[in-house]
């Protein structure tokens, strides 16, 4: 039986000494989501307020968080995301950044605006985590650069396309990221991948790429997957986001036994002792 994790730390580029230890453990790290925002799919505005976004940061990380997710605008994979400033996404994350980051455990800032991350980065974050792959802001990359910051690469595509072929759209998109990291000078070894799971994909396309993660092993990289309450898993059993808690443990099960480094989570108790016990099991096959 294959172990959870295919890829021992030997076999990925990590030079950035943040993720070394991750890629060393038989079971991936664990990343807490923490939106602090009115209108992210699944828990908008429960933690917009700074004193519950600090409570709530406090809590997944007595729960096994490795990593500290925080996102001051919406991203979600669907329609209905109210685009804000960077001043407002600033406004949003100023009331709450420092306090997290004295918890003493990496916050990784996620926003496809560089002056966010910017900012985020010289205030104690230690993780950009770009939703658009280095593509969207012409000058994410090179702030990234001058951080000497881990960046997490997702897939994206601004509209869905249920002809193409999904995973070789995400090839060609990785590919041209990782040019764009090397062209502003960000050590191959201080990215990982991420699948972008429902973006820009329809569900079977989702599915499929978390099938199929064991393609983007040419890359040599960490992945990091975030299948959290997604879409598609009401697609086979209908369910709300905050209903999805079994399809998502489910799906990043299978991620972790195709090479994911990084689970990007809302239920961090959940899946930390799931890809925990997953993993202990295995180790005895």
């Amino acid at each position: 039986m294959s172990a959870i994790l295919p890829h021992p730390a030997t076999d990925l580029i990590a030079s950035h000494p943040l993720l070394r230890p991750w890629l060393a453990r038989p079971y991936p790290a664990v990343m807490g989501i923490l939106n602090v925002t009115p209108d992210s799919f699944s828990d908008g505005g429960r933690f917009n307020a700074p004193d519950r976004a600090i409570e709530q940061a406090k809590a997944m990380i007595a729960a096994g968080a490795d990593i500290i997710d925080i996102g001051a605008e919406s991203t979600r994979p669907y329609k209905g995301a109210e685009p804000v400033s960077a001043d407002e996404e600033l406004a949003r994350l100023r009331p709450v950044l420092a306090e997290i980051v004295a918890l003493d455990v990496p916050v990784s800032i996620d926003s496809m605006k560089s002056r966010v991350v910017d900012f985020a980065l010289d205030h104690g974050a230690r993780i950009a985590n770009d939703v658009w792959g280095l593509q969207r802001d012409p000058a994410m990359a090179e702030v990234v650069a001058a951080h000497g910051a881990p960046v997490v690469v997702m897939h994206n595509r601004d509209a869905v396309d249920p002809e193409i072929d999904i995973i070789d759209d995400m090839l060609r998109f990785f590919a041209r990221s990782l040019d764009i990291a090397a062209k502003a000078g960000i050590p191959v070894g201080n990215v990982v991948l991420d699948p972008g799971i429902g973006f820009g994909k329809t569900p079977q396309q989702s599915m499929t790429a978390l099938a199929r993660l064991d393609a983007f092993a040419r890359f040599g990289l960490p992945l990091l997957v975030g299948a959290s309450r997604k879409r598609f898993i009401s697609t086979v059993v209908a369910s709300e986001p905050r209903e999805r808690l079994g399809g998502s443990i489910a799906a990043h099960l299978i991620a972790a036994r195709h090479g994911a480094a990084i689970i990007r989570a809302h239920d961090v108790a959940e899946t930390v002792q799931a890809v925990r016990v997953a993993a202990s099991i295995e180790a005895l096959g």
